[in-house]
């Protein structure tokens, strides 16, 4: 069985050749209604696990994940990856026992249990939409190009679609609109309210499009899983997670509101690292810690197997 896994523009393709029997308890610990055989991902610096650097190197951009403090919590090294540790792919591979989805660009061996094709600041459009009349800051050189009912028809069995996250909450889209006025932040969290709305006015549209795939697909297990509302739950309520009050602050950045500085980025000269990444939401920005993907990861492996055993 094949899972196609999309975070954020991310998905999350599993296959599977074999089932067996289901979990009596209900639990994911198991996840045994289906054995999943491999795993292939395409998305963004979410779920990115090595491909960046290698894309940024043919660019001759320097890549900051290519330095400490990135990777010390799980991996003592950097691994390409935005964060301090694992991903949600990263932790889906192994409750489901396969090896981490190696980096297509930067890996020689087998890809026989998937691979991953995620990399840094892509985009679901291909690049010439942004370029169409002229270059945008920010536009990215580095398309998707893929299409869900392609890949299904290649054989996945599986796919996890996760939808954006709250940006409005993010460090680096707050710092960017510093001077917006007190009644365009949400009160109760602090977050930006018209980033937040734009974001779920698209992941409503992802909602209706994942529905009409399934329509298409009814033996594919497609899962939607929101990442939205994780992220938002998180920083409505950071102690259930024992995460700091201050939750929209960065662990790992430059001096400045947020601990977030445009200038002065995790790992560079001057920037600091806090004590302990898993009392932190977010690690150097829009980006989770390992501790926040791991919450994520619980959740999104229960919507796997419950889609799972509706379609087996």
């Amino acid at each position: 069985m094949i899972m196609l896994w999309l975070p954020a523009a991310v998905s999350l393709l599993l296959s599977s050749s074999l089932h067996v029997a289901g979990d009596a308890g209900g639990g994911v610990a198991s996840l045994s209604v289906r054995r999943y055989d491999a795993i292939f991902s395409f998305g963004d610096s979410l779920a990115d696990t090595g491909n960046n650097p290698v894309v940024f190197d043919w660019y001759s951009i320097f890549d900051p994940v290519t330095r400490p403090p990135y990777g010390s919590t799980f991996f003592g090294r950097p691994t390409g990856r935005n964060c301090d540790g694992r991903l949600v792919l990263d932790f889906v591979a192994e409750r489901l026992g396969l090896p981490l989805v190696p980096p297509f660009l930067a890996y020689n061996g087998s890809f026989r249990h998937g691979a991953n094709f995620a990399v840094g600041a892509a985009t679901a459009l291909d690049s010439s939409f942004f370029h169409g009349a002229g270059d945008p800051p920010g536009a990215s050189p580095f398309p998707l190009n893929t299409s869900l009912s392609k890949l299904i028809g290649d054989g996945a069995t599986t796919v996890v679609v996760p939808g954006m996250i709250p940006s409005g909450c993010s460090p680096p889209v707050l710092v960017t609109f510093a001077d917006a006025g007190a009644a365009e932040y949400d009160a109760s969290t602090g977050c930006l309210r018209e980033p937040n709305e734009v974001a779920t006015l698209h992941n409503s549209l992802l909602l209706d499009a994942v529905e009409e795939l399934r329509e298409k697909h009814p033996d594919v297990a497609i899962v939607h899983t929101d990442l939205f509302r994780h992220v938002s739950e998180m920083v409505q309520n950071p102690d259930k997670f024992g995460f700091q009050k201050d939750v929209l602050s960065v662990c790992c950045g430059g001096p400045g509101k947020y601990h977030y500085n445009t200038r002065i980025i995790c790992g560079d000269e001057g920037a600091t690292t806090c004590v302990d990444p898993s009392k932190s939401l977010y690690w150097d920005g829009v980006h989770l810690t390992e501790a926040a993907y791991h919450y994520i990861a619980d959740d999104w492996l229960h919507a796997i197997t419950l889609s799972a055993r509706a379609t087996s």
